[in-house]
């Protein structure tokens, strides 16, 4: 008797605690319902992905109300990683955080905090040195690798119209080839003026509309040479024939950002020591990730003269690849940066942001471009920074793009423009001769690439380690 009494104790206890609720239990409502009684509190609309709060619930959610529906919002979605933005009217826009992008407003703010720390020259001279010295730091370029042989390999040269092409692959480390096209004015001994031309991120299945095959890629470059410039065209990390020695995913890893940066200054050098190049008239452009390439090495070269980066400029986008914000550049110094501020690095240099409406880029002409003027006004050089905003074209380095980079590089580096005008006066680009990818391999289509090359992200890290 006393054993079916002790479990039936046990059962009446048992029974009585799982019936019991926490006060967690009794105050968590789920989020989708939380965002629907805000949107009566507060007579706002909120827009949203169904997904995006599928199965999310918020503990204690009308603890968190305050008098206004911003400070709600913030104290209901900030603990969930999610964040708003307010659109027009009392529409607010609900999405998950995303760390390399804010609002315009909030870029428009920063871009105001960091021009009232530098009033004069003296105080952005030193705001820049810090920041070159924090970006090396974190791209883990400090100190940066010795420079050893670059050991250029040409492959046969084709001669077109006003122009030449040959395929080339420096050793930028003991081991590890960067691949691209050099293009040269068909005419003249020179010294010409020269362009570093990285790629953006285009992606194709076709190889023919991939990376640095694009048409657009070769249409700016022959362009150019035919305009009396030497232009190198070359590989993001882990695209075209660097997968010879990486994977493509290796692309989205933060060593991509510090390989890409590298490559980059290597690509200087190897200009540079090119007899027929002037070295005091290098430019450089490409578009999207290719445009952060852009303005990233301008920003710690300065033997860039002129600096052209497109639909990229943004100070609320730091850029969606851990090729680009992989590695916290941006959260240099106790201000931070952003893609604006690293832009106006170049300054006093000639600086052409290009940008577009359809993309990150559509606030240029009322946020950052002002911003771009006040500091090279800190010069007295506001001349040299210019914007053309195209209306009509999506994310891309499109035929009107293209046509303000000839302008302004033909203006700042001294090229003949007219030399690929058409009788009517207008740029023509017919003249171009678009090559198909295996034509610009450099190791052919078996990949036939040196014995030394290194294999894999572990052999590259210990080969640049090796070097500094």
């Amino acid at each position: 008797m006393k054993i079916k009494l002790l479990i039936l104790f046990f059962l009446a206890g048992t029974v009585g605690f799982v019936s019991a609720q926490s006060p967690e239990d009794v105050y968590k409502k789920p989020l989708k319902e939380v965002l629907a009684d805000i949107e009566v509190r507060y007579k706002i609309k909120l827009e949203y992905r169904e997904d995006i709060i599928k199965g999310i619930d918020v503990l204690y959610p009308t603890w968190r109300y305050r008098y206004d529906a911003e400070t709600t919002l913030t104290n209901i979605l900030l603990p969930l990683d999610m964040v708003f933005q307010k659109k027009e009217g009392n529409v607010y826009e609900v999405s998950k955080f995303v760390y390399y992008m804010r609002s315009p407003e909030d870029g428009e703010k920063h871009l105001n905090q960091l021009l009232a720390s530098y009033p004069t020259v003296s105080d952005w001279e030193k705001r820049k040195a810090v920041l070159r010295s924090c970006f090396l730091e974190q791209l883990k370029l400090s100190p940066l690798p010795k420079k050893t042989p670059l050991n250029p390999i040409f492959t046969k040269k084709r001669i077109l119209d006003g122009y030449t092409v040959e395929n080339v692959a420096i050793e930028t480390l003991p081991g590890v080839y960067l691949c691209g096209s050099l293009y040269r004015p068909s005419k003249g001994k020179g010294p010409f003026a020269a362009v570093l031309s990285p790629h953006g991120h285009f992606p194709s299945t076709d190889l023919n509309q991939y990376g640095r095959y694009r048409p657009d890629q070769q249409y700016r470059c022959a362009t150019l040479a035919r305009m009396g410039a030497v232009v190198f065209s070359y590989e993001m990390f882990a695209w075209g024939e660097s997968l010879l020695q990486v994977n493509k995913e290796d692309h989205r890893t933060s060593l991509a950002l510090t390989m890409q940066t590298l490559n980059s200054i290597r690509v200087l050098d190897f200009l540079t020591s090119l007899p027929y190049v002037d070295p005091a008239r290098i430019g450089v452009t490409a578009a999207s990730g290719g445009g952060t390439q852009s303005f990233l090495i301008t920003a710690l070269d300065d033997r860039i003269a002129v600096s052209i980066p497109v639909v990229m400029v943004s100070a609320s986008f730091y850029g969606g690849c851990a090729c680009e914000s992989g590695l916290p550049i941006h959260s240099c110094t106790g201000l931070g940066t952003n893609n604006a501020e690293i832009a106006a690095m170049a300054s006093p240099r000639p600086l052409l942001v290009v940008s577009e409406a359809s993309d990150w880029t559509r606030t240029v002409p009322s946020i950052e471009f002002p911003y771009l003027k006040k500091v090279y006004s800190l010069y007295g050089k506001a001349e040299n920074v210019e914007n053309t905003h195209i209306e009509n074209e999506e994310h891309n380095y499109g035929i009107t793009k293209r046509l303000a980079m000839y302008d302004f590089m033909a203006r700042h580096l001294k090229l003949n423009i007219d030399a690929v005008k058409d009788k009517a006066g207008k740029v023509d680009e017919s003249k171009v001769t678009i090559e198909k990818y295996d034509a610009m391999l450099v190791f052919g289509k078996e990949g036939n690439i040196p014995s030394n090359a290194v294999k894999g992200p572990e052999a590259i890290w210990k080969v640049l380690k090796a070097m500094q």
